[in-house]
Parts: structure tokens; sequence; C-alpha cells
């Protein structure tokens, strides 16, 4: 499916659409299935990324949603198969984990296993890779909720959102949160695989989705990967909402008619059970999510209770068997950014600070901290936020 160029949908849905017509593109929560919810979703008062106030759906989700069956991500040798990993470099398309594409990327430079075939799998919630190249897997944590927030009356941005590394995008149907494109391996040096349905743990211990999962089976067949998704696969189903409040559609519309006119994001104005309203599609490309958004998100839409990882919120704590975060403060709270810039690098949040040092204490020597990380220079410099009011 190949995305389209069209005038920016704030002006095309505004003329054709109206603003009452645009109410009918709210998230709908009985949507959702029975068991994506740790509690039960409440509508409080938010503030829009623009500064709009509004109202949204308070959604609490658990690391994992009950009956959801995950993995394999890495294997355990040349021998056997994990999970799914798009390569970007040469010889560049998504790939089933196994010994023919470990080999491949071998004769690339990037040794994934030892002389007897075992691979190379580090669990970075609990400990850093002492190799170069590590398939990433990491344990799970049981105790960890996930808070998000989604508009309950999406607003169109003034220009869209583009989704980089480990963006926010939405909330699957089961509860599962999505991100767009996970960290590459020329930047890290490292893989965190995805399981054949597109996800995998973050370093704080929660699953997530880098693929429209019930749809990922079209991108299997146009791709030539040898694998299955365990989920039911429906191309015209709606698999979640974006984090800007608009729904999420599988490759085909919902009547199952082929998609046209699709924008830079991936979406367009069309039929829905809901109406006639804007809404994202699947592509037969991974990762098939949206490109960008075209909704305003709220502040503050994404925490969660762990000690490390995208969003953790636990002040003064370490990850999982680490001690408490350096250079943090009496609350012990790592600077906006961290959290994303350290998933991107493949490390957890806690390494990324204490390889930078205490920040009281000048600045890092960044040369020093890319070596203690493992990653280059470069590619740390990329990842950090930039420092406050610049």
């Amino acid at each position: 499916m190949k995305r389209s160029t069209l005038v920016w949908p704030s002006v095309v849905m505004l003329g054709a659409l109206g603003f009452a017509q645009m109410a009918l593109a709210h998230p709908d929560i009985e949507e959702f299935s029975d068991t994506a919810f740790a509690e039960q979703p409440v509508t409080v008062d938010c503030t829009l990324e623009n500064g709009t106030a509004s109202t949204c759906y308070k959604i609490t989700v658990n690391y994992l949603p009950e009956g959801l069956e995950i993995g394999p991500f890495c294997p355990a040798t040349m021998e056997g198969a994990g999970g799914v990993w798009e390569w970007t470099g040469e010889n560049a398309k998504l790939y089933r984990v196994d010994g023919a594409f470990l080999k491949m990327l071998d004769d690339l430079g990037y040794r994934f296993f030892d002389d007897d075939g075992t691979i190379h799998i580090v669990d970075i919630a609990t400990e850093q890779p002492a190799v170069d190249h590590a398939c990433i897997n990491v344990s799970p944590d049981e105790s960890v909720e996930i808070t998000m927030l989604l508009p309950a009356t999406p607003m169109m941005a003034d220009s869209p959102t583009r989704l980089g590394t480990v963006s926010k995008v939405g909330v699957a149907l089961d509860g599962v949160p999505i991100f767009s494109d996970a960290p590459s391996v020329q930047a890290t040096g490292h893989m965190p695989a995805l399981d054949t349905c597109g996800g995998h743990i973050d370093p704080g211990g929660w699953y997530h989705w880098h693929a429209t999962s019930t749809d990922i089976e079209t991108v299997y067949e146009k791709e030539g990967v040898d694998a299955d998704c365990a989920l039911e696969q429906n191309s015209a189903a709606l698999f979640g909402y974006a984090f800007d409040g608009f729904a999420m559609f599988g490759s085909r519309e919902a009547d199952g008619a082929a998609v046209t006119g699709l924008d830079t994001c991936n979406g367009h104005i069309g039929a829905t059970p809901a109406g006639e309203t804007y809404h994202y599609h699947a592509t037969d490309d991974f990762p098939n999510l949206p490109a960008c958004l075209v909704g305003v998100q709220a502040m503050h839409n994404f925490s969660t209770t762990a000690t490390a990882g995208v969003g953790a919120t636990r002040a003064g704590l370490g990850g999982r068997n680490e001690p408490p975060r350096p250079g943090g403060g009496a609350s012990g709270q790592m600077p906006p950014g961290f959290e994303v810039a350290a998933e991107a690098l493949g490390v957890t949040p806690d390494a990324l600070m204490q390889a930078l040092g205490d920040p009281q204490a000048g600045p890092p020597d960044m040369a020093v901290a890319a070596e203690k990380l493992g990653i280059t220079e470069d590619a740390l410099r990329a990842a950090l936020p930039p420092p406050p009011n610049r």
C-alpha cells in the first residue's frame, strides 16, 4: 500500500465534516476487551499539548493483558527461531530471527553468537551486555501498571507530530501500549528482538507493540517472512486508538474494501462503525503503524509504576536489582526524555544516568560515557534530549 501526499487533513476535515461530525471520532471505551484494564477507565480533566483544556479517558492497564501469550524473542541457539526484526542495513528487510539471519549479520560484522552456536542473550533489566552484540530479552515485572490518557474529543493539530524511534503511538484494544520503531542495531549494537506479533518487553518490565499485531501477517506475506502471530488476524478490524484519540484500523476499510487516499500519516476520512471520521490504517510495510499523528495529544499522557524504562515514575529507585539513580537530587527523578533516550540506545535509564555521572559535578565526558555503555559517542549525543531551555 502506497502512502499518498494530500492536503493537510485539518483543512479537509473542517471543511468536509464540520465540528459536529468530528465529535463522532471520540474513542469508544466499549470497544476495548474485557481484560484490557487494571481498573475501570474514568473521564478526567486534562490539558492538551497545545494548552487547550479538555477531558480525557484515563486508562490503567497491567504489565500484560490477562491471557496474552508473548514470545519467543531471541532464539537460544543458531538452530532455533525466535521472533522478527526489521534490519535496516545492507540487505534491508524484515527477517525471522533465526540462524540464517544471524549468520548474515555476522557476515556484515555483527556477531550475535558464540562459536558453539549459543546466542548472546541479555536481560537488560538486571545486567548490561558484556559483548558487542547481544539479543535483548527483558524479563517481565508483574507488579507494573501503566496509565495513559486519550483525549475524549480529538482535536486536529496545526501540523503533524512525526514519530521517531520509540515514540508513543497509542494503545491497542487489548490494553497493550503501542510505540513506533524499536532502536536499530546500528545505533546500539544490540537487538531488542520482537516476537512474531511485533511486541517485546520494555526495560521497565511491561509488554508493548511495535506493530499492528492483528494485521501483521499481511506484512509477512508481502515480505516473504515465515512467521505466524497467535492473535486472530483481521485486516479490516479496529486495532486501537492513537494518543491523539483517533482510531487505528488494519490495512483494509471496516467493510473490507481496499484503502485509498491515505495522507502522509497513513490516515484519511472515511466510513467507520462510528460514522464518517478521520482514522489511521495499517500498511503492508513494517512497522505497519501511522507514520505521524494528526491530532493533539494530552500532556503527561503516559506513566508507569516501573523502576526503569519509558514513563517510569518511582522516585529515588533504580531498576530491578539496581542501586538508586545517581544525580537525581532529592526526588531521584530523571531529566525529561532520558527514559526514551535509554530505550533508543538499548540500555536501562539507570545505566545511562550512571554512565553520564552526577550532573552537579559538571558536564559529562561523552566519550567516556559512550565507552561505558558500549555505544558510539555519536549515537549517545543523537539520543540524548537537549538541555533545558534550549
